[in-house]
């Protein structure tokens, strides 16, 4: 999996490049297919956000996290880029099986 990183009004130092690389080494073994994932880090004066992006299973999934701490909300888009790649593994295992077919006409035993 390969991050991109890039800061709006911040400078991506060493440290914020690990603790990314620490928070999303769990999504990288849990979703080994998963591609490349595009981090915008912004800092304003009381916020900082972090806003994630990625395809997965040919569908675009994106997550925003904000808090006063830039390590918080990066741990924050972890956890919920985690979430949203679930749901959506979900839905698309949900629709492997067929439905089942209705029955137009009733069985013999209930005709009497």
């Amino acid at each position: 999996m390969n991050i991109q990183l890039s800061g709006h009004h911040v400078d991506i130092t060493d440290g914020i490049r690990e603790a990314v690389d620490s928070r999303f080494k769990k999504i990288q073994n849990h979703y080994p297919d998963l591609g490349d994932l595009s981090m915008a880090l912004t800092v304003e004066r009381h916020a900082q956000a972090v806003e994630v992006t990625t395809q997965f299973k040919g569908a675009k999934v994106a997550v925003h996290a904000e808090s006063q701490d830039l390590y918080a909300a990066i741990a924050d888009s972890a956890k919920k880029l985690d979430a949203a790649l679930a749901k959506r593994k979900g839905t698309t295992q949900s629709h492997r099986h067929e439905k089942p077919e209705l029955m137009t006409e009733e069985p013999e035993s209930l005709k009497d």
